[in-house]
């Protein structure tokens, strides 16, 4: 089954929580502090893989995660790191994320890889507070927790030519007897039904050609299987554009080029600007010769080159063959789609707002922060959350917004009396 869209959910480790412990050892009346550090947690890893070929895979597992960071221990002892999940995609792969279109990763170069989501810092143990006025502090932070991405997979066929046309105009035969590949072949439309990569060697070149599907008029909106395989054709860095020059279906040879190239635009304005030169095909049959000259007229006013061809009966391939290398060796590589970074996210770090008379509200992910890192019944932590509140700005801002002695300061779940 080829598949080329998938839509997958990710999920980055969460880091190991810190620890806290204090050294015990015989003889020694006071250990200090002692807790380790949580293991990192896994990312996630997306790698290119020229052994696959279609997004299949994903039809059946549509949910991964990486190993969560273990906690720390005692004796000062790191938490272990998660394991980082390696998911292999087909070379070409475009990795999105879903909710905002943004490319995050081109797979495409053999064996690439690239961090899509990064694993979660480990939290801090106990031995990391102890200060000379702090010496037995009781709590630790937490590892740093992920959230699961929602990631769209988009595979787009890598290759220099790509032969598009009209259903049943003879593509695949070009294909086939132009490279090695052996697509089906058979008189009816769409007989192809996903792109076939073959491989082929002229005066020296090698060069990758594609055979897309048969496109139709509508394909750019949805018509026909066009709307599913038009982002194969995104890549080529030339289209070499066959046409049933013979007209034996009672179709127009020049409409039909026409409408293709119409459709082309539609789907995208750069896709209609690729080079393109035309195959003129099934000219043994004897209309096409009476459809060459007003077909070559009209083609070459507007400076596009055409070549009278038989791809059964093997007759005029060598002229296209040197058209497409002199062609490919003035045209720039195959198409990298560039990467987008991430937005850069301006978070307020807290915000103070009175929801009552005498009732502040303080929100926001300085407070998540720090609540995160308090135990409520540990008074070495409790002290570390008032000197928190008086460094990061939190007393002032609340008392700048009117906050008095005994009035009801409200974190998360957590509510105290403010005192000034």
């Amino acid at each position: 089954m080829f598949v080329d869209t998938a839509k997958i959910y990710i999920k980055a480790g969460d880091g190991g929580d810190g620890c806290v412990s204090f050294h015990r050892e015989k003889y020694v009346a006071r250990g200090g502090p002692d807790g380790g550090d949580g293991g990192r947690g896994g990312s996630v890893i997306f790698r290119a893989d020229p052994n696959k070929n279609t997004l299949v895979d994903f039809r059946f597992k549509q949910h991964f995660r990486a190993e969560n960071g273990l906690p720390g221990e005692g004796n000062r002892r790191f938490g272990k790191a998660g394991k980082d999940l390696i998911i292999k995609v087909p070379m070409g792969t475009l990795v999105r994320d879903a909710k905002t279109g943004r490319i995050i990763a081109d797979m495409f170069d053999e064996a690439a890889e690239k961090v899509v989501a990064k694993g979660g810092a480990g939290g801090k143990g106990n031995a990391n507070f102890a200060t000379p006025t702090r010496q037995t502090p009781r709590f630790a932070t937490p590892g740093v927790r992920r959230e699961e991405m929602e990631i769209r997979l988009e595979l787009k066929t890598i290759a220099d030519v790509g032969l598009v046309g009209m259903p049943n105009v003879g593509k695949s035969t070009l294909l086939s007897v132009l490279t090695s590949a052996r697509p089906k072949i058979a008189n009816y439309h769409f007989t192809t039904l996903t792109p076939n990569l073959g491989a082929a060697s002229y005066d020296g070149a090698d060069f990758v050609i594609a055979d897309i599907p048969g496109l139709i008029e509508g394909a750019a909106g949805g018509a026909g299987l066009g709307h599913d395989f038009l982002r194969h054709v995104e890549r080529t860095r030339m289209l070499v554009h066959v046409v049933d020059l013979s007209g034996c279906e009672g179709r127009d040879p020049l409409e039909d080029y026409r409408a293709i190239n119409r459709e082309l635009k539609e789907y995208s304005e750069q896709l209609a600007g690729v080079k393109q030169i035309v195959a003129a095909n099934k000219t043994d049959i004897p209309t096409a010769a009476e459809h060459l000259p007003a077909f070559r007229a009209a083609l070459e006013a507007e400076g596009v080159e055409v070549y009278p061809i038989s791809a059964a009966a093997l007759q005029g391939l060598e002229p296209l063959l040197h058209a497409v290398v002199r062609t490919l060796s003035e045209l720039p590589p195959v198409q990298r789609f560039r990467e987008e970074e991430a937005p850069e996210v301006v978070r307020e770090p807290f915000t103070v707002e009175q929801e009552d008379e005498g009732v502040y509200l303080v929100s926001g992910p300085l407070v998540n922060t720090i609540l995160d890192r308090t135990i409520a019944d540990d008074e070495a932590s409790m002290r570390y959350f008032q000197q928190f509140l008086v460094k990061k700005g939190i007393v002032a801002a609340l008392r700048e917004a009117g906050a008095k002695d005994g009035d009801t300061v409200v974190m998360g779940e957590w509510e105290f009396d403010f005192m000034d």
